[in-house]
């Protein structure tokens, strides 16, 4: 049973390897941005929808399976490592075969060689599956901090490279390549577990009847995300899709790095304690007060600064993508009460319910995508609003039973972030009035935000703050 100090411990590990990863990633796309036209970065993301859909097979169902089972072995995790070279390899002869028809559907026959060489990256997936795995069931996440960052750098310095060489989309498919292979090697050599030869049938049933709701619940998810790219790059144009892309991506920087930091912590800790309901109870309270106080302020302040900030970064040209940025600043904030639940859930063993609330889910979500894609691109995004509240009081529906902890409890939690976000970031959008540069108003804007907030969270006595600050000294002080 894991210690509320090796679990903290284990987030911030997990937490600064993905701060440290997406810095250098949102720093080579502005550069990348700058290199390159937007419609380079719209026909990579129609390539991306069919290599994130495959990337499930790899990524859920087993390695969730491995780390909820509370007696996982080395059989096990063998087992599953064969299988997933094995499936992985029959992916990727799938995607190869299909690629001529899905550039044809798309009408660029010049991303058939693109589509194929990016489909490695199921390949090397299959090897490090497993491995993660390993890492989040232990919870030694310094390891992943190592491999991550290495990647990351290893892949700016390739799409860099290969951009001013005048590579033109093989520097994002490089970039992309070089990431994935690099980790994994990392990963490898530093994670002392290895297969052995051995391999049971049994092992992998048993996991089974767990993993493949969770696998199906991931493709329906990820099917479903992936669905709205592929709609606008087949309806409207690469450069419509890049716009929306990009305005998705900047805050995706930021709640990616903080959900996932959470996700990878919470689902093996609350495993441990499954059998106490009161204690998970707890934590998934815990983690919703703690994420989203981070999470909300953040949001806030990106959606208030994002004109200043796109401008000078990304230049006049993708100034296009800022109402979609702000969009999903919105949807994002509220993502840590998806996290918190759905970890619950999973935790309990209850792949069962997480899946029929995937089929609830996605169900309000193409309903919404069926009335908004023929009316305009924004008016999809805007749709991932009203589907991103009500995905909220599904996903939190199970838990009033399973741990006593209600949709109107939880926003209850949430509400004291939620007033001192919206006072920040009323102050913090007033500035853009004084008439300054773009730099000066991005910079007084954060130095106001972070002062306001923090200010106000110490005035008011905020709970989550007090807590944060807390572990923060006593961290600092056993480094000391």
């Amino acid at each position: 049973m894991p210690s509320a100090k090796t679990v903290t411990t284990n987030f911030f590990w997990r937490f600064f390897e993905r701060s440290g990863a997406q810095l250098v990633t949102f720093l080579v796309s502005i550069i990348l941005a700058r290199l390159l036209e937007p419609s380079v970065y719209g026909e990579i993301a129609l390539v991306l929808v069919f290599t994130t859909l495959l990337q499930v097979f790899v990524d859920s169902g087993f390695g969730v399976a491995l780390i909820q089972k509370k007696n996982a072995d080395n059989l096990d995790f063998s087992s599953v490592f064969y299988f997933n070279i094995f499936s992985c390899a029959i992916l990727y002869g799938l995607i190869f075969l299909a690629a001529p028809y899905i550039a044809a559907f798309y009408h660029l026959a010049h991303l058939t060689p693109v589509i194929r060489v990016l489909g490695l990256m199921l390949i090397v997936s299959g090897i490090r599956d497993v491995q993660q795995a390993y890492v989040s069931k232990n919870l030694i996440f310094k390891k992943f901090f190592f491999a991550t960052i290495g990647g990351t750098i290893s892949a700016a310095i390739v799409g860099i490279t290969m951009a001013c060489l005048g590579f033109g989309i093989w520097a994002l498919v490089g970039q992309q390549l070089t990431n994935v292979v690099v980790g994994t090697l990392i990963l490898w050599m530093t994670v002392k577990w290895r297969p052995r030869l051995s391999f049971s049938l049994e092992r992998l049933k048993t996991l089974f009847n767990f993993g493949w709701k969770m696998l199906v619940s991931a493709l329906i998810d990820t099917g479903y995300n992936q669905l709205r790219q592929l709609i606008i790059g087949r309806i409207y144009t690469a450069k419509d899709l890049a716009f929306y892309n990009q305005g998705y991506h900047f805050p995706q920087v930021i709640a990616v790095n903080i959900n996932t930091s959470i996700d990878s912590v919470l689902l093996p800790a609350m495993s441990a304690e499954q059998d106490n309901r009161k204690r998970v109870r707890e934590m998934t309270r815990r983690a919703i007060r703690v994420s989203t106080y981070i999470m909300m302020p953040m949001m806030m302040g990106l959606a208030v600064c994002a004109e200043p900030l796109v401008r000078l970064i990304l230049t006049e040209k993708w100034m296009s993508c800022v109402p979609f940025l702000r969009i999903f600043c919105i949807t994002y904030a509220f993502f840590p009460i998806h996290t918190a639940n759905l970890n619950a859930i999973k935790a309990l063993g209850r792949s069962d319910i997480f899946l029929k609330l995937e089929m609830a889910k996605k169900m309000v979500g193409l309903t919404a995508i069926l009335i908004t894609m023929n009316i305009s691109v924004m008016a999809m995004a805007c749709s991932m609003l009203v589907v991103s509240v009500l995905s909220q009081i599904i996903n939190s529906w199970p838990n009033k039973k399973l741990l006593g902890y209600d949709y109107l409890a939880q926003l209850k939690d949430m509400v004291p972030q939620i007033v001192l976000s919206c006072v920040m970031g009323t102050a913090v959008y007033c500035i853009k009035f004084a008439g300054l540069n773009d730099l000066a108003t991005l910079v007084l804007q954060i130095v106001a935000g972070i002062s306001i907030y923090i200010g106000l969270s110490k005035l008011f006595r905020i709970e989550s703050f007090e807590y944060i600050y807390d572990i923060i000294v006593k961290l600092f002080n056993r480094k000391k």
